[in-house]
Parts: C-alpha cells; structure tokens; sequence
C-alpha cells in the first residue's frame, strides 16, 4: 500500500488503495488513473460515486498478466491519483473541476483514464481533451443513446452527455455503440447526425476501425452495456445487453488506435454485492491500460 506522503499533489483526499500494480513516481508514469466520484444527476438508483473506489479495492484479485494480450502490468507504468474531491450536489462545479485536473495531466504529456460516477463526468474530461486535440473522435459503448437536450427540465444530466460533447466536437465525430434505449427523438437524431450502431458492439466496431485510424480517440465505456446478468451493479440496468467477453473483444480491437483518453463509468457497488459488476470493471481497465497505455 502507498504513502501518500511519496505522491504527486493534487489536493485530493487519497484512501490509500490504489489500481493493482501503480507506482507512485508520477512523472515516470504514462498514463494517470482518477476517480470521479459523482452521481449527483442520476434519474434512477444512486451509488456511482462509490464506484472508484471499489474498482480499485477488487482489483487486487486481477492477475498482472493478460493472456488476451501476452503483456503484463509491469511493462505500463501508470500512476493512481486516487478520487477527485467533487462537491457534493454541484454538478457544474464538478465538471469544471475535472476539466481543470484532466488538463493539468495532459498538460503533463499523461493519458487520463478516469474511474466513474454516474456518466456525465466524461463531460469534464473530453472537454479538456477536446481543447488539445482538434480532431478528436468519440467512441461511445453504452446501453443509453445520452442524446437528450435535458432531463426533468436539467440540462446538465447523465442522460444528455453525449449531447452535449456533440455541442463540444459535432455529432459527425461520435461513434455509438450498444445502444438499446432511448427517446424515439434520441434515436431519431442519432440516425441521422452520429456513427448509430445500436444493440451490438464488436461487429460494427471492427468496420470502422479504418475511419478512427489517424485521429485522436476518446473511448467512453458505461457499464451497462453489458446485459444485467453480468453487471447488475448500475443505476439504470437495461436487459438486452452485450458479454463481457464482447467487451474485452471490443477494448482489445482499438488497441492500434490512438487513444488520448479512456474512461469506465456507471458502477455502483452498494447495488450488486455479488461484485461481478466492479470485477469486469477493473478487468476491463486493466486490458485498457495494456491496450493503450503505452
């Protein structure tokens, strides 16, 4: 277990647990592994801000070794900053703050891979990305499209992200995938205005891999795109969903490409006490950091 007193500061309060096998020598790091412990606009259960944590915590039961990827651990070197200090009830507060520290990481020549939280803090960190790649491309795996304008008379929601990133990038630079619910209007604009690739993933993945190749890549996976079988531990669970081994499939396939940020968002612990859904998290995180941390 690290000291903190041999950390990085970055005015987080730290727990002391951290991502299996991260050093604690920040500048020698390539790749920055934080928390976003929000779930301030989640519309239906609550405890995704408690999902960083538990991501770490069952993390010591991963083997360091991929064998889908013949790499281990050791060979990425990736530092844990532990949870950002988000205020409380302060949705817009709290995206600003992820946006400032995200930046202070790029800014630093890392690679940010955030641990969520309810969804709408990838808007913080693809905002900061946004602003140093130009050409930034969105690759979205979720159960949800998240194309709304507003939810419950809040524009700021988890259920609208992705439509505001599309105010952010354009909507002809997001790739959709997995979707199955939605608004009939969410679907709508979908069609006609992103890459819309709903109910699968891995099939339309791979054709596209040719358009992303050359451009900076941003990859936002919800939870929840897999079927509640496998992940029951999210607030809005939706049947229908995809394997996890589609999943490692799917976050293997981009591995060429050039990823500039990553997150995994959407675990609630307190709602899955098998912990199946906080161990295919930090499965897929670390096939992530193997995969692009390099």
């Amino acid at each position: 277990m690290s000291d903190q007193s041999h950390r990085k500061p970055f005015d987080f309060a730290y727990s002391g647990r951290t991502f299996i096998g991260s050093t604690d020598d920040y500048d020698a790091a390539r790749v920055v592994i934080y928390g976003m412990p929000m779930d301030w606009t989640t519309s239906f259960r609550p405890g995704a801000r408690l999902g960083p944590q538990r991501i770490r915590e069952v993390s010591i039961g991963l083997e360091e070794y991929s064998p889908y990827l013949d790499r281990h651990l050791e060979e990425v070197a990736y530092f844990d900053a532990g949870d950002m200090p988000l205020p409380f009830g302060h949705a817009g507060h709290s995206i600003d703050m992820i946006e400032h520290y995200v930046g202070k990481w790029l800014d630093d020549g890392k690679k940010p891979f955030g641990l969520g939280g309810e969804h709408l803090v990838s808007l913080g960190a693809i905002q900061s990305v946004a602003k140093r790649n130009p050409d930034l491309r969105i690759v979205h795996i979720d159960a949800h499209a998240d194309l709304r304008d507003e939810y419950e008379g809040e524009p700021l929601s988890h259920s609208a992200v992705i439509k505001k990133v599309a105010g952010i990038i354009g909507p002809d630079r997001i790739y959709q995938f997995g979707i199955r619910s939605g608004t009939r209007e969410e679907f709508t604009y979908a069609r006609a205005h992103t890459h819309f690739y709903p109910f699968d993933v891995w099939e339309p993945l791979k054709s596209v891999l040719p358009e992303l190749a050359g451009h900076p890549v941003y990859i936002t996976i919800d939870i929840d795109v897999l079927d509640p079988s496998v992940a029951p531990g999210t607030g809005t669970a939706e049947a229908g969903g995809i394997t996890s081994r589609e999943l490692l499939a799917s976050v293997h396939a981009m591995k060429d490409l050039n990823v500039v940020g990553f997150d995994v968002v959407e675990v609630a612990p307190v709602l899955d006490p098998t912990e199946q859904t906080q161990i295919v998290a930090a499965k897929i995180l670390r096939e992530a950091l193997l995969s692009y941390g390099i």
